[in-house]
């Protein structure tokens, strides 16, 4: 599952805008990519570049690509694995009523990039807020009101802005624009991130694959497991202040 596409070219609308910046294709219901964003915080923190290094988080809608919900049987199976994997990022099964199971991430995608509007500080924290919402705390992400309270929960979102968004529907083109950005194997799967120099890789520093049948009926196994690539990628994005930051 780990693997990267050729380096795109400057310009290439998969790339972020500028250096400093980590595009982060992923879906709020994957687990590997609740990983990987527990991992880029952490690892910026760690390495003194919070303020240095930002995250444009995009949208990577699974249910849009497979035309369907998100198996719960295949999200479970990769809780325990993945749990064992990297413990800090919070999980926990699924304690509510079936009927109770998020059916779409749209609507926190949407929220996600509506919060963009109020820099990226409001952006990250509610992506990282609504993971941890569902995955560890067991909240349907999927319903307006969760959203809000979640976002309300981080203390960098403005809630009567993004409801406002969210009514108006400011930011829901711009989900449609990354998934049609994504489709065509140009974006390999969530999470995939993408450098601003072309530097690219999915699932960073995990290697997988699926034992008894594939996801929703068989288990990931974990091959391999490289968290350091993390450093590597949020130094290279920090450029020189990346550099400075791991000599000291």
């Amino acid at each position: 599952m780990t693997g990267s596409v050729p380096a795109p070219p400057p310009g290439d609308p998969r790339l972020p805008a500028r250096p400093g910046t980590i595009v982060v294709y992923a879906d709020l219901n994957c687990s590997f990519a609740h990983v990987a964003v527990h991992r880029l915080h952490t690892t910026r923190t760690r390495l003194r570049l919070d303020g240095v290094v930002r995250f444009d988080i995009r949208a990577f809608p699974l249910e849009l690509f497979n035309r369907e919900v998100n198996p719960r049987p295949g999200v479970d199976s990769e809780i325990s694995v993945l749990g064992a994997v990297e413990p800090g990022a919070g999980w926990q099964l699924w304690q509510g009523p079936d009927w109770t199971y998020p059916v779409t991430t749209l609507l926190p995608l949407e929220a996600v990039h509506a919060a963009k509007a109020q820099g990226w500080a409001a952006s990250e924290q509610l992506d990282r807020a609504l993971r941890r919402a569902f995955w560890r705390y067991g909240r349907c992400i999927s319903m307006r009101h969760v959203v809000l309270d979640v976002a309300a929960e981080t203390g960098a979102v403005d809630v009567p802005a993004l409801a406002l968004a969210l009514d108006a529907g400011t930011a829901r083109a711009a989900v449609t624009d990354q998934f049609d950005t994504a489709r065509d194997g140009r974006v390999l799967c969530s999470p995939h991130l993408f450098l601003h120099d072309g530097t690219n890789i999915a699932n960073p520093g995990i290697d997988v694959r699926w034992c008894n049948g594939g996801f929703g009926r068989g288990h990931p196994v974990i091959d391999a497991d490289r968290p350091a690539v993390y450093e590597q990628l949020v130094s290279r994005a920090a450029g020189p202040a990346g550099l400075t930051s791991r000599d000291e």
